[in-house]
C-alpha cells in the first residue's frame, strides 16, 4: 500500500463524500511485451506513485497488475470530477519508465457517495460497474449513488430474475475471514453478485430485496448453496479445506419447504459449509427459526449470526440459537480507534459471546490499528478489506495459495501486514 503525505482519516471529519476510483491499464498487454512480465507486473507501482505525487489524501492499493484502487474523501462530486480528470490529463503524457517513454492507456471508474448514507461494498461494486461502462464508452465514468435514477425498476427486476438464475448471470465472490491469533485463513464468506448482460453489474442492494419480494429468494439462495458446494470441493482437493459460509434471508427461515430442501442438498454432500443469519431474522419468528437453525445445525452446518448490534438485540434469543460465531457488525468496527463508546460495546459483545462458547468475527475491518486493538481484545477472526476485499473464485483460490493475507504491507503495524487498502466493508 502507498500512502498519501496527509493521514486521509483526518479528512474524513470534513470531507462530506468518499470517493473510489479504479484505474485500470487497458494496455498492458501490449506493454508486457515490450517490457517484459516481471517489469510489466510492477506497472501498478509506477502509476500510484505518481497519483500520489498529484492527489493528496487518498489512499492506493494495487488490485491486480494492471488494476490500481484509488480512494479518498473531498466536499463535493465536482472536485473530485475535477480531480480524476487532472489524473485522466496528467497520463495522456508518455511516462518514464526505466529511461524510456510509454504511453500508459488508462480507463477510470468512479463511485462518489455522501459520507454517511453509503455501504462500503456498494461503493465498490458501484465503481466496478462504473469501471466497465468506462471500458466500452472510451471515457471516464462516475456514478454518482446519491440518485435516485441509479437504482433500477423494480419490477423490471422482478420478471428478469428468474431468467437470470436460470441463465447464469449470477456469480460469486468470496471474502476470506482471517484467525486473528493463529494468522490463517479461517473461512471465507460467498457474496452473490448479478452481472447483466446489458445493464452490467446490478448491485445486491438492487435485487435481494427485490427477491425476497418477488418470491425468488429461495431460488437464488438454493442456487448459491450448489454453487459454493462445488467450489469447496475444488479447495478441498487442493488441500484448502475451508468452510464456505451463505447469507441465510430471514424469509427463508420461515419456509420449511426451503429449509427441508437445503437440508436434503447439505446431506448429499461432505462439504464444509456454514450459513449466515441475522438476529434480527430470528427476532421475527423465533420459533420456526430457531426450530429450522437446529436443524441446520444437526447436520453440521455451522451457523454464524451476522450484523450483530445492528438490529434489536435480544438476548433471550441468543442463549437459545445453536451458532458457533458472532459477527459483530461493521458500523461499530469502523469507529474503534475514533469513538469512546464503541470499544466499550466491541469488547463486551466479544466478553458475552465467549461466556456462550461463540468465537467472534469483527466484520469490516480497514486498518492495522483497528486490527491491533481488536486483537488485544481478544477477537478471534477477522474480515474486511485490510484483510482483502471480495474475490472472484480464481483470484479467491490464488489468494488462499499464496497466503495473500500474510503479503508485505507498508505499514507494517499489524500482524498480517496487510495493506491498508480503503475504508471498505465486507
Amino acid at each position: 500500500m502507498w500512502n498519501g503525505a496527509r493521514d486521509a482519516a483526518s479528512s474524513q471529519d470534513v470531507a462530506a463524500w468518499r470517493i473510489l476510483v479504479l484505474c485500470e491499464i487497458s494496455n498492458f498487454a501490449t506493454l508486457r511485451r515490450h517490457l517484459g512480465r516481471p517489469r510489466a507486473d510492477s506497472l501498478g507501482v509506477d502509476v500510484a506513485d505518481r497519483i500520489l505525487s498529484l492527489c493528496e489524501g487518498t489512499r492506493i492499493v494495487s488490485a491486480g497488475r494492471a488494476l490500481v484502487e484509488i480512494a479518498f474523501e473531498r466536499e463535493n462530486p465536482l472536485v473530485a470530477a475535477a480531480e480524476v480528470d487532472r489524473l485522466r490529463k496528467t497520463f495522456l503524457r508518455p511516462v518514464d519508465i526505466d529511461g524510456e517513454p510509454y504511453q500508459l492507456q488508462l480507463h477510470f471508474g468512479v463511485a462518489v457517495a455522501p459520507a454517511g448514507d453509503c455501504d462500503d461494498v456498494r461503493l465498490t461494486e458501484a465503481a466496478e460497474s462504473a469501471l466497465d461502462q468506462a471500458r466500452g464508452q472510451g471515457r471516464v465514468v462516475m456514478l454518482d449513488l446519491s440518485r435516485a435514477d441509479l437504482a433500477f425498476d423494480k419490477l423490471t427486476l422482478m420478471r428478469e430474475l428468474p431468467r437470470a438464475i436460470a441463465e447464469g448471470e449470477m456469480f460469486l465472490q468470496y471474502q476470506p475471514k482471517v484467525h486473528v491469533r493463529r494468522q490463517q485463513i479461517a473461512s471465507a464468506e460467498a457474496l452473490v453478485r448479478w452481472q447483466h448482460p446489458v445493464r452490467g453489474l446490478i448491485l445486491p442492494g438492487d435485487f435481494i430485496a427485490v427477491a425476497e419480494e418477488a418470491g425468488e429468494i429461495a431460488a437464488l439462495t438454493l442456487w448459491t448453496l450448489r454453487k459454493v458446494i462445488v467450489d469447496q470441493r475444488v479447495l478441498a482437493g487442493e488441500g484448502r479445506d475451508l468452510r464456505l459460509f451463505i447469507n441465510i434471508s430471514g424469509l427463508l427461515l420461515a419456509d420449511a419447504s426451503f429449509v427441508a430442501e437445503a437440508c436434503a442438498i447439505v446431506r448429499a454432500t461432505d462439504a464444509k459449509l456454514g450459513f449466515e443469519i441475522t438476529e434480527t431474522a430470528v427476532i421475527r419468528d423465533p420459533d420456526s427459526a430457531i426450530r429450522h437453525l437446529q436443524s441446520f445445525a444437526d447436520i453440521g452446518v455451522e451457523l454464524a449470526i451476522d450484523d450483530y448490534g445492528a438490529g434489536l438485540s435480544s438476548l433471550a434469543y441468543l442463549k437459545q440459537l445453536p451458532a458457533k460465531e458472532l459477527k459483530i457488525d461493521k458500523m461499530f468496527v469502523l469507529q474503534l480507534t475514533s469513538s469512546n463508546r464503541d470499544p466499550l460495546i466491541v469488547r463486551s459483545t466479544i466478553d458475552l459471546a465467549h461466556a456462550l462458547e461463540m468465537e467472534v468475527t469483527a466484520e469490516g475491518v480497514e486498518t492495522p490499528s483497528a486490527l491491533a486493538l481488536l486483537s488485544v481484545m481478544g477477537c478471534d477472526m477477522v474480515q474486511g478489506f485490510l484483510i482483502s476485499r471480495p474475490l472472484g473464485f480464481d483470484a479467491f483460490r490464488k489468494f488462499v495459495a499464496e497466503d495473500g493475507h500474510l503479503a508485505p504491507g507498508g505499514t507494517g503495524h499489524s500482524p498480517f501486514a496487510r495493506p491498508e487498502s480503503i475504508w471498505k466493508r465486507a
